[in-house]
C-alpha cells in the first residue's frame, strides 16, 4: 500500500506514540492482544478510513500534506497521517489494511479495505455507494476461494472469510449531503431511515455470505467540523456551548439512534452473528468538550486549510489548494483539513475504542481473531 513498508509499529510503540503525543494525558490503554489465528479484517465505509481506495480507484492525486505526519508522503487518507482503522490494525499486529482496488504493492493477506473517500450508501456522486462495496467483497471473496482451491498460497480461505471482521464506518456524506442541499431540517430527519435500511441490507448481505462478527461505528459530531461551522449564518444562536452547530449534531444523534437500534435488531434477529455498535460520537464530542485535556489547542480549527480564526476554513481554498496554510505541529489541533481528523485526534479515538466503555456489546476489538 502507499502508506509505510512492511508491518505498522507494533502495540507497545502505538501507546508510546500516544503518551509523546500528550505528555500530560492519563490516556486509558486497552489489553495486549491475545491473538489465537490470524486478524482479518474487510472494512467499508468513506473517507474516515479510506486508506486509499479512491486515489486507486480514480487516479487522483492527493496534495503533498497529506499523511507528513506519519508516512512523510500522500498514502491515499485524508490526514496528515494515520486513520483510526490504522491504529486498530497495530493494535492487533497486523499490517494496514490495502485498498480493493490497488494494483500494485497490494497485500491482502490480512484482509482488504473497500471504504472510498466520499462514499454514501447510495450513489449521489462517487461511483462506491456502499452496496457496492459489498458487491466488490463478494467479488473478492469468490475470487479468493477460487484461487485458493486451485493450490494458490497466501490468500484468505474460507475458515479466514468466517472469522473475519467486517467493519462498516458509513453515513456522515448521507447526511451532509443532505444538509448541503439545502433541505429543511424535517427533510434531513426524513431521509434518515433509508440511509439506516441501506446499511441493514449491508449487514444481512454480509451476513448471507458467511459475516458472522460484525463491527458498526456511528457517525461523530457533524456540527463540529469547522467546515460546517464556516459556513455563513445569520448569529450563533445555532451553537451549543462548546461552539458546535445544534442542527448538524442532532441530526448526527438521530442518524446514531437508529443505527443503534438497527444494531439490537440485527443482533436478535441474525442468531450466528455478533454485532457491534461503537459510539464514535461520544468519544469525539468528548474531544472538541474536552480539548485542552487532551492536549490539544483548538478544538474547531483546521491545521491545514486558510482564512485565519475561528476555523480557518474557506471552501474555495481547501488543505492543499493554491494559498493554503498548513500549521507547524498537527498534534496540537484536532481537525486536519475542516472535515477529517488529525493523526494525534485519530490516536485518542482509537485509544478509547479499545477500552471496550464505548462498545454495544463490550467486547474487546481482537474478539474476532483470540482462540
Amino acid at each position: 500500500m502507499g502508506g509505510a513498508a512492511g508491518r505498522p509499529p507494533r502495540t507497545g510503540l502505538l501507546l508510546l506514540t500516544l503518551l509523546l503525543l500528550l505528555p500530560a494525558l492519563p490516556i486509558e490503554t486497552a489489553h495486549e492482544p491475545r491473538l489465537g489465528r490470524r486478524p482479518v479484517i474487510f472494512n467499508f465505509g468513506d473517507s474516515n478510513s479510506d486508506t486509499g481506495g479512491l486515489t486507486a480507484g480514480l487516479g487522483l492525486l492527493l496534495p503533498q500534506q497529506e499523511g507528513r505526519a506519519f508516512f512523510h508522503h500522500p498514502s491515499g487518507r485524508l490526514c496528515d497521517g494515520r486513520l483510526v482503522i490504522d491504529f486498530l490494525c497495530e493494535t492487533l499486529n497486523s499490517s494496514y489494511l490495502s485498498p480493493y482496488m490497488e494494483s500494485l504493492g497490494a497485500d491482502f493477506r490480512n484482509g482488504a479495505n473497500f471504504a472510498v473517500i466520499g462514499s454514501c450508501t447510495r450513489p449521489p456522486s462517487v461511483p462506491f455507494s456502499l452496496a457496492v462495496q459489498v458487491q466488490q467483497f463478494l467479488r473478492f471473496k469468490l475470487r479468493s476461494l477460487e484461487l485458493v482451491a486451485q493450490g494458490a498460497k497466501g490468500l484468505i480461505d474460507a475458515e479466514g472469510f468466517q472469522n473475519a471482521l467486517y467493519a462498516i464506518d458509513i453515513g456522515q456524506n448521507d447526511l451532509a449531503a443532505a444538509f448541503s442541499a439545502n433541505l429543511s431540517y424535517a427533510k434531513v430527519m426524513r431521509k434518515i431511515p433509508s440511509v439506516i435500511h441501506e446499511i441493514k441490507k449491508a449487514i444481512k448481505n454480509l451476513n448471507d455470505n458467511g459475516g458472522k462478527k460484525i463491527w458498526v461505528h456511528n457517525t461523530g459530531p457533524l456540527g463540529c467540523l469547522p467546515q460546517k461551522l464556516a459556513l455563513p449564518r445569520k448569529n450563533d444562536s445555532s451553537l451549543d456551548p462548546y461552539g458546535c452547530l445544534i442542527p448538524f449534531n442532532n441530526a448526527a444523534k438521530e442518524f446514531n439512534a437508529q443505527l443503534s437500534a438497527l444494531c439490537d435488531e440485527l443482533n436478535s434477529k441474525l442468531k450466528n452473528a455478533t454485532i457491534v455498535y461503537t459510539d464514535i460520537y461520544s468519544i469525539k464530542y468528548d474531544l472538541i468538550a474536552n480539548f485542552t485535556k487532551y492536549g490539544f489547542e483548538t478544538a474547531l480549527m483546521t491545521c491545514c486549510g486558510y482564512g485565519g480564526p475561528p476555523y480557518n476554513f474557506n471552501q474555495r481554498m481547501g488543505c492543499g489548494s493554491f494559498g493554503s496554510q498548513v500549521c507547524p505541529l498537527g498534534s496540537k489541533y484536532i481537525s486536519w483539513d475542516g472535515v477529517h481528523y488529525t493523526e494525534a485526534a485519530n490516536a485518542i479515538v482509537a485509544s478509547k475504542i479499545l477500552t471496550t466503555k464505548y462498545s454495544k456489546p463490550n467486547l474487546a476489538f481482537d474478539y474476532f481473531c483470540t482462540a
